[in-house]
């Protein structure tokens, strides 16, 4: 039987960001499919928070996006258990350098295959169901895809084809599913942290001059996916404390 809440499916789930956008959501009544990867003991910890909060209302998915077969099925598994999907989240993301010079085409087959090939198809296993539901789908792209930082050219042309493929599904699948991109800036370090003269570097480029907080991908997503934004398809939200334009 349908739940009468509405459902997103969220990759990359876990933490970081994929759990902030898990959290807001979900406090705005949506129920909410939880892929991760590896962060097992991360997504236990996020969906005891949030069965505690409203129970029945999460579905834990664990599944490597780099192999194709997962893709449909964690649409299947997210429609068989709630009988519905109003939303999909393309969160997950492959990220490390990838200097010209040294970048091999493994890595390539891998940061596109994560970044851009599986929310690509992801939406279009979703895009019937999205289509009754009339739908939205909204992708984390990058600044990086706009502004390259010299040891990211293979990540930077990975999450340009997601704005591509978001660009794309925004005409394929109109007028019944909007889709969106958020490309946040500065908003999390990297696991494993950064060199202090670089976080220096990216802040004195950022003209509100601070890094940004997961809540604030969270709440443009949430925007993005509810009727607030019933008018909006085809965009990249830029949450970047304004390095875009800097």
């Amino acid at each position: 039987m349908s739940t009468p809440r509405r459902v997103v499916l969220i990759t990359g789930a876990a933490r970081r960001i994929g759990a902030a956008i898990a959290h807001r959501v979900h406090a705005e009544g949506y129920d909410v499919a939880l892929h991760y990867r590896g962060s097992a003991g991360d997504m236990q910890s996020l969906v005891a928070e949030l069965e505690a909060a409203r129970a029945g209302s999460t579905l834990m998915l664990q599944a490597d996006l780099a192999v194709f077969d997962r893709l449909p099925e964690l649409v299947a598994k997210t429609v068989g258990h709630y009988g519905r999907l109003d939303a999909l989240v393309n969160n997950a993301s492959a990220f490390y350098p990838t200097p010209a010079g040294s970048a091999t085409p493994a890595q390539w087959e891998e940061l596109f295959g994560v970044n851009a090939r599986a929310p690509f198809f992801l939406a279009q296993a979703a895009a019937p169901h999205l289509r009754a539901a009339r739908g939205a789908i909204v992708n984390i792209a990058d600044i990086y895809a706009d502004k390259p930082r010299a040891d990211l050219a293979v990540y930077a042309a990975s999450k340009a084809a997601l704005l591509a493929v978001s660009r794309g599904l925004a005409v394929s699948l109109a007028p019944a599913v909007r889709v969106n991109a958020v490309s946040p800036g500065a908003i999390l370090w990297p696991d494993g942290g950064i060199e202090t003269d670089m976080q220096a570097n990216l802040l004195a480029r950022t003209p509100l001059g601070r890094v940004g907080d997961p809540s604030d991908i969270a709440g443009t997503v949430a925007w993005l996916l509810g009727d607030a934004a019933a008018y909006v398809t085809g965009q990249v939200i830029h949450v970047d404390g304004g390095r875009a334009i800097a």
